[in-house]
């Protein structure tokens, strides 16, 4: 993806409105050096924290699912990623737990922009015994942009945040949401509207960001609640019985403009708009959901009637005084909001403007 790649610093202060950034803080966890980059959370049976660690930022570490069993301590790696041996890569950003505490990983071969993996994204089952990795399995490859994941009444979803070779007549990108059962494999995906595991797709529509679907969850309702990230909203998909998706509407939206991000002043005034982008989500007993606003440098709040705050939002920083550093995802563990620290884009539109270590995880206590 050209807009992942983008490489423009940004000049100046950034003046962030709503801005309560813990001076004199610290993280929540700080990872060890073998983390690049952190993504996608999940927590085991046991309790304990999960976190994917795709490394964009220093790809000579390899890809790695990390482990924080309390509040207070040391994520470490609890096990590395099998590679594609085609691309010699593995890139975990989305992950979920299944029923039997086997994981489920979203392996993005095409995010970082390296050409051998473009198309090459696979949808991984790992099993554990006695907490080690027992096997692999390979439910799909040839994914172009694989993101997100959820299990979820027996069946796992799946977001591809880029379907270019699907053509809509605006020009606009496309994206989607994939359907596999856990029992899959070998599924080779075509990304087109031909792959019977597509079940819906969205278009983009800000011109200035077009990068598409991107967090997932579901309600207490059964209803799929999706993000697309360029457009800042959020979509809640309804099912029938048999599983066909009977309707897919709009329920949270930014305040955005989709300005033009070499525009003069743009950080200044889309800092101050909710939810500009909406990247990793979670929800927590209430049915609030958070959404980490990646570009913003911010977390978001949509009420379960779709009403948008911001419960956090930091300026550029390096996350070692526990400020956010490009949030990535969040997750409720243990009485904490906790999201993770991406640090890995930076752009005209982004508040980061470099990539920092060590990596960190952010949270807050009261959300």
């Amino acid at each position: 993806m050209k807009y992942l790649n983008i490489a423009v610093a940004v000049a100046g202060a950034v003046l962030l409105a709503g801005c309560c950034c813990p001076c004199g803080g610290k993280p929540f966890a700080v990872f060890p050096d073998t983390c690049a980059t952190p993504d996608g959370m999940a927590i085991d049976s046991k309790g304990r924290l999960v976190i994917a660690a795709p490394n964009f930022n220093d790809t000579t570490k390899p890809a790695a699912i990390f482990r924080l069993d309390e509040p207070g301590g040391v994520p470490y790696i609890w096990v590395h990623v099998p590679p594609l041996t085609k691309t010699g890569l593995a890139a975990p950003m989305g992950i979920c737990f299944g029923p039997k505490g086997e994981l489920y990983v979203c392996d993005n071969q095409g995010w970082s922009g390296s050409e051998k993996g473009a198309n090459e994204g696979r949808l991984l089952r790992l099993d554990f015994k006695d907490d080690k990795l027992a096997s692999c399995t390979v439910i799909a490859s040839g994914m172009e942009h694989p993101n997100g994941v959820k299990y979820h009444n027996g069946m796992l979803y799946v977001t591809q945040s880029s379907l270019s070779k699907i053509k809509d007549p605006s020009g606009k990108l496309v994206s989607g949401v994939y359907r596999f059962k856990p029992t899959d494999s070998g599924i080779v995906v075509k990304n087109t509207r031909e792959d019977p595991q597509l079940i819906l797709t969205l278009v983009t529509q800000n011109p200035f960001c077009q990068y598409g679907l991107d967090g997932i969850l579901f309600d207490g309702k059964s209803d799929l609640l999706l993000g697309n990230f360029g457009d800042g909203t959020l979509h809640r998909a309804t099912f029938d019985a048999a599983g066909k998706v009977t309707s897919c509407k709009v329920f949270a939206k930014t305040d955005f403009d989709y300005s033009d991000p070499s525009g003069k002043d743009f950080l200044q005034r889309a800092t101050k708009t909710k939810m500009r982008t909406t990247d990793g989500m979670c929800m927590d007993d209430a049915g609030n959901i958070y959404v980490a606003d990646f570009s913003n440098n911010a977390i978001a709040k949509v009420s379960p009637n779709g009403v948008v705050s911001v419960v956090r939002q930091d300026p550029d920083g390096d996350g070692k005084n526990g400020g956010l550093n490009q949030p990535g995802e969040p997750i409720v563990w243990k009485g904490h909001l906790v999201v993770s620290n991406f640090d890995a884009v930076i752009g005209p539109d982004k508040v980061n403007t470099k990539k920092d270590f060590p990596c960190t995880l952010s949270a807050i206590a009261t959300y």
